[in-house]
C-alpha cells in the first residue's frame, strides 16, 4: 500500500506529484491494468503464439526483399 503523508507547510500538489510518483514506481498502474480483463492461460497463448507467427511472416518478408 504506497502511503504519503502530507508534512506541515507542504503543499497538497506537491505531495500528490510524490505520491504519483510512487504509484509508478512501485508499478501498481500496471498491475491494475494487467489485472483489468482476465485472459484465460489458452487464449493468451494463442494470442503469443500468433504474434510470434506475424512476426516472423514480417521478417521473412524483410529478408526476401534483401536478397
Amino acid at each position: 500500500m504506497t502511503k504519503v503523508t502530507v508534512r506541515e507547510g507542504e503543499h497538497v500538489e506537491r505531495a500528490l506529484r510524490r505520491f504519483k510518483r510512487k504509484v509508478e514506481q512501485a508499478g501498481i498502474l500496471k498491475e491494475v491494468k494487467k489485472r483489468r480483463n482476465y485472459l484465460k492461460p489458452s487464449v493468451r497463448a494463442r494470442i503469443k503464439s500468433r504474434a510470434a507467427a506475424s512476426r516472423a511472416r514480417k521478417q521473412a518478408k524483410r529478408q526476401n526483399q534483401r536478397d
